[in-house]
């Protein structure tokens, strides 16, 4: 059955593990850049920790009062999507169920993290310099970043040598 052995340990390895660092860091976090919002410089001006809940999405995306809530069910649904998507992959694929499980432990991590608060979701890395400053994120977000981008890269490389067998067979790309 696809999605299985080899596969398994990529995708829930890199799950299980984005979700322990997410949750460990995000409790660090918590107990150690109290009060919100002043920043620990970390490197210089340029990273800090800083501690802030964002009840929204990415970006402080704000659905107002119901964002937890709509957010949270747009997050089980990505998870199911990302499940589904594991399960599809090939056996001789690796970055594909890497990529799909980062993005995975990053949904169900910051998930998680509406479930448990009614402030949101824990941020605390502030990159940036001077006033000129990247979004506050966390672990989370960082892996659904990575393995959204690495699984574009490959479903694009994917595309590309459908493309390539189909020019090469004779047939029409797209009419397979």
């Amino acid at each position: 059955m696809p999605g299985i052995g080899s596969n398994a340990r990529l995708f829930w390895g890199a799950a299980f593990g984005v979700v322990v660092l997410d949750v460990i860091t995000k409790q660090l976090a918590e107990r150690f850049l109290f009060p919100p919002h002043i920043p620990h410089r970390v490197l210089g001006d340029v990273v800090r920790f800083t501690l802030a809940w964002n009840p929204g999405a990415a970006f402080s995306m704000s659905l107002g009062s119901n964002s937890r809530f709509i957010f949270g069910g747009f997050a089980m649904i990505a998870l199911f999507v990302l499940w589904r998507l594991f399960r599809e992959c090939k056996a001789d694929e690796r970055l594909k169920p890497l990529a799909i499980g980062l993005a995975w432990g990053g949904a169900a991590g910051n998930l998680a993290d509406r479930i448990r608060s009614p402030l949101g979701v824990v941020d605390f890395i502030d990159i940036g310099i001077g006033d000129v400053r990247f979004w506050t994120f966390n672990v989370a977000d960082s892996a659904v970043t990575i393995g959204a981008l690495s699984l574009g890269w490959v479903l694009l490389r994917e595309d590309r040598q459908q493309k390539k067998r189909e020019t090469e067979s004779g047939g029409e790309p797209g009419l397979s």
